[in-house]
């Protein structure tokens, strides 16, 4: 029988790099998301966090740390071993790839991108900074003459259904 060890990494074990990034000077300054000048990690890891100083930068891989740590407990998956190679999991695109064609459009006209990874985890809060989805919603509503004030989650597979919906039944 195996020994059973459970470790409480915390974000001090891991190893970290923190960095001054080149500020890309044709970057658009009314873009949603913005440039910062420093960048933390961990090390192997997919998570980092960015600011105007080093400070701000390791401030915010603090939060994405906590957020990764409590989403895993909550799957009952535990932290990976600080040093290892943590690959990147995708969420599944079962119930976006439902409507592929109304995925794409509403990537490119509310959202305002080419392109842009939908997953069925993917919420309206990805795509701003803004502190409510007003300004989506607003958006929804006029290209697509639905309302989705209502969608809690603002989950993008529950609008996209949504939309399909109202369409079927015109």
């Amino acid at each position: 029988m195996g020994l059973v060890v459970s470790h409480a990494w915390e974000l001090g074990d891991y190893p970290i790099s923190v960095r001054r990034q080149e500020l890309d000077p044709d970057y658009d300054k009314n873009s949603r998301f913005k440039q910062h000048p420093y960048s933390a990690s961990i090390i192997k890891w997919n998570i980092s966090g960015s600011g105007n100083t080093k400070e701000e930068a390791l401030s915010d891989l603090v939060t994405w740390f906590a957020t990764r740590k409590a989403a895993l407990a909550e799957e009952g998956k535990p932290l990976p071993r600080p040093g290892t190679k943590v690959p990147i999991e995708f969420a599944s695109q079962e119930r976006v790839d439902v409507h592929p064609e109304l995925t794409q459009d509403f990537i490119e006209r509310v959202l305002g991108f080419k392109w842009a990874f939908i997953s069925d985890e993917s919420s309206l809060w990805d795509f701003h900074e803004d502190q409510t989805n007003e300004l989506l919603v607003a958006k929804i509503r006029s290209v697509y003459g639905v309302s989705v004030d209502d969608v809690e989650s603002a989950r993008i597979w529950e609008i996209l259904d949504r939309i399909a919906e109202s369409q079927e039944s015109d």
